[in-house]
Parts: C-alpha cells; sequence; structure tokens
C-alpha cells in the first residue's frame, strides 16, 4: 500500500506514471481525505486535553465543596465528543485505506510505453530454436497419443481446464518439480518450504491480490471462516514475516516453494482453451527473496537468471522481455517475462514471470526492516516463477518431439525420471 504523502508530492510524479499503466489517479479525493483525517486526529487530540482538563477541574471543585454538576455533565460532553472523533477517525482511515489499496504500484521510468506485450522490449535469447523436417505436433497430441495426458477425464472430474497425468507423465510432472528445487536450493542458496494453499483475507491483501482481482480466486467458506486457495506460492512466502520487523544486516531471504495454485482465468475464456496453457489448477516452483529496498534492481537481475538457469539445464529455448508499463502485474514496479518456445504455435509464449515490487507488497504485509545499529530501513520483496511444471513440461514435449512421435529427456532431467525416453507407445526407455 502506498505512502498517501508520497502519492501526493509532487515531485514522486505519481499521477503520470499511474496513468502509463492506464490508472487515473483521484488526487482530489486523495487529498481530501489525507486533510480530513490529519484534521479528526488533531480534533481528537484536543479533545481528550480538553477531557483531561475537565476531569482535573471536576475533582478540585469537589475538594473544595463546590456543586460540580455542571462541570461533570461538561466532562461527560467532552467524552462523548472524544467518542464520535475516534469513531469519524476510523471510518475516513478505513475510506482512505480502502482507496489505496486499490492503487496499483509506480511503474519505473526505464519501462517502454504501452499496454499489451507488443511494447515490450526483447532483452536476449537463448538456445537454439528447434527446426524439424516434420510436422511438429502440440503437446495434446504427444501426451494423448502416447497415454501420459488425460483431458477428457479430467473434464469428467472437475470440468474444463484441469488436466489428468498418467504413468511417464505424472513422473515427468514430479521429476521437474523436484529438478527446480534441488537446483534452487543445492546451487542458488534458497530456502525450500512447505506451505498452506489456504491463506486468510489479510494475507491475500498483504501481497495486493485483494481486493483487486477477488474474481480471480478460488474462495473456500466452512462455517464463519473464510479462506482463499492460493493462485501462487508468493503469497504464503512473502507473509511469512508479515507484520515483522526484519535485520537488514541479515538480508536478504531467498525462499522457495512447490505448491498447486489456483486461478479462475476470470476473463480469460476463449483463451489456451486447449492443454495445458492456461489451467484452473496447476503447480509451481516459486522463488521469493526479501532485500534490502535499496539493492532491489540487482536482486531482480540475480532472481532471472535463477529462473533462467533451470530452463538452460534442460536445453529449452527462450527470450527475456521487458514488459511495458501498462503491461505489468498490479504490485510490480517493473517486470521481465521469460518466453519458452513452443515449435506448435511457432512463437515464444510466457512461462515465468520476475518481478521487483519494491516495498509495495511489504508496506502492505506490514513488513519494516532496520540495521544492527537502529537505523530503519526499508525492505522489497521480489518473485519469479521457477517455474511453472505444467508449462514446462509443454515446452519439453514439444521442443524435444521425434519424429517418431517419442519424446527425449533432457540429460539433466534423466536422474529424476528414471527414463530417457518416451515412446510413442507410452512406453520409456
Amino acid at each position: 500500500m502506498h505512502d498517501p504523502r508520497l502519492l501526493l508530492d509532487p515531485e514522486t510524479d505519481a499521477a503520470a506514471k499511474l496513468r502509463r499503466r492506464g490508472y487515473v489517479l483521484d488526487t482530489d479525493r486523495l487529498a481530501k481525505l489525507v486533510s480530513r483525517r490529519s484534521e479528526v486526529i488533531s480534533e481528537g487530540d484536543k479533545a481528550r486535553a480538553q477531557s483531561k482538563k475537565s476531569a482535573a477541574e471536576v475533582q478540585a471543585a469537589a475538594r473544595r465543596g463546590e456543586d460540580i454538576t455542571e462541570l461533570r455533565e461538561q466532562a461527560r460532553l467532552r467524552k462523548v465528543r472524544i467518542g464520535e472523533l475516534e469513531e469519524e477517525q476510523r471510518s475516513v482511515e478505513a475510506e482512505l485505506n480502502e482507496f489505496l489499496l486499490a492503487i496499483p504500484n509506480l511503474p519505473l521510468d526505464e519501462l517502454p510505453d504501452g499496454a499489451t506485450e507488443d511494447f515490450a522490449q526483447e532483452v536476449r535469447r537463448w538456445g537454439t530454436v528447434p527446426e524439424f523436417d516434420f510436422e511438429p505436433l502440440d503437446h495434446v497430441d504427444l501426451g494423448e497419443r502416447a497415454g501420459f495426458l488425460d483431458l477428457q477425464r479430467a473434464t469428467k472430474l472437475s470440468g474444463p481446464r484441469f488436466a489428468v497425468f498418467k504413468g511417464p507423465g505424472a513422473r515427468l510432472e514430479r521429476a521437474l518439480a523436484t529438478f527446480f528445487l534441488d537446483v534452487h536450493t543445492q546451487e542458488q542458496g534458497y530456502t525450500e518450504f512447505s506451505l498452506p494453499a489456504l491463506v486468510t483475507r489479510q494475507t491475500m491483501t498483504g501481497t495486493g491480490q485483494l481486493p483487486k482481482f477477488e474474481e480471480d480466486l478460488f474462495r473456500t467458506s466452512v462455517a464463519d471462516r473464510e479462506l482463499f486457495l492460493i493462485p501462487t506460492a508468493e503469497v504464503p512466502l512473502v507473509n511469512l514475516h508479515a507484520g515483522e520487523m526484519l535485520n537488514l544486516d541479515e538480508l536478504p531471504l531467498r525462499y522457495t516453494a512447490y505448491t498447486p495454485c489456483f486461478r479462475s482465468e476470470a476473463g480469460s475464456y476463449g483463451r489456451d482453451t486447449r492443454g495445458l496453457i492456461r489451467q484452473h489448477e496447476f503447480s509451481k516452483v516459486e522463488l521469493v527473496q526479501l532485500v534490502d529496498a535499496e539493492k532491489s534492481r540487482e536482486a531482480l537481475e540475480e532472481i532471472l537468471t535463477h529462473a533462467e538457469e533451470t530452463l538452460q539445464k534442460l536445453g529449452l529455448a527462450y527470450r527475456v522481455i521487458k514488459l511495458p508499463a501498462g503491461d505489468i502485474g498490479f504490485s510490480a514496479q517493473i517486470t521481465y517475462d521469460i518466453e519458452v518456445w513452443l515449435p506448435s504455435q511457432q512463437t515464444y509464449r510466457e512461462i515465468s514471470s520476475a518481478s521487483d515490487t519494491g516495498v509495495f507488497q511489504t508496506r502492505r504485509a506490514g513488513i519494516r526492516g532496520k540495521a544492527k545499529d537502529g537505523k530503519r530501513g526499508a525492505v522489497a520483496a521480489l518473485n519469479a516463477s521457477g517455474l511453472p511444471v505444467g508449462r514446462t513440461l509443454v515446452a519439453l514435449v514439444e521442443q524435444c518431439q521425434q519424429a517418431d512421435g517419442s519424446i527425449r529427456i533432457p540429460e539433466a532431467l534423466v536422474p529424476y525420471t528414471g527414463f530417457a525416453v518416451i515412446n510413442a507407445d507410452g512406453s520409456t526407455s
């Protein structure tokens, strides 16, 4: 959540920055709310001082044996006024917080203008896009022919946009997750967590999913308990330290987790309806870093390369793009997308996003920082997909397919799968 003083500071130029991402900041309303809050707080302080003075006057008059009826009534009315002002302060602060929670993060000036990926800047490419002397199949045809992917039975169980993996498909899915976690924990210095997939409204608010994206979330309600299914492990990983004071000298904290993720994909129906690209439930390994806010930009480059390394070890061709200001996520101030090559579509498709949220999420979650010398500082939160298992499986199956319909498993993954090839008939070797 933003500091309203910074939003109203002309040097911040917040309104202009937010316009770059298509958000119109109502500065007049914000200024009135901030001003009214200050007035109410000031009035409340004065009323409490007057009430304290009245109490002293009542006591002094009583000691002198005077009639204190009128003084006592004045003291009572002043206490009533204090209650009214406190209630007004709560009301104004609630309205101000509701207003602030709906304002997205300010994009960095280095981002290109534009509202779609068409305006993104390509940063680099890695790997060789595979060329085939046959017509490449998509992952659905390859998986269903070999029998390791079953979308029809998934639909029978849960409806559209779910998947069932069988045999080598299930083994491949599990192998990818374990491989990613091993790379991140054993080579890149991340600490692995096992996390709940159900979290509170407050937790969702801390990372910016609420209140903006409530329609995109799956919500559960049992008796008087309301819980949300996480759309990404970023949500619980960042909020592990909600309301805490972190030692800046002990940062960065590097966390990773493998979790199921749940998204309603509201408004996306008709897009990517075939296959595994856009599912209601999918599994993903997530990377999160909590760092000194002054070092967040260099931390973004690091977390991006950590996600890239997993694709490089698998030998999958990809590219990195910097998203334009109008296409970054609600909580991000800058985002890189990693796009992996899909032969069936003859294009690059997003497989990971690496974002620096600055202090946006940490302010919402109440995460603060302080150095050993007592000097206060700010903590920034960063995240990256490292990687979604389903989309990685899509890219692997399609880039590594052979003319006979078999799929060659990348060498780095063979120790995890126990096989080097998924044959066209579903057997392995």
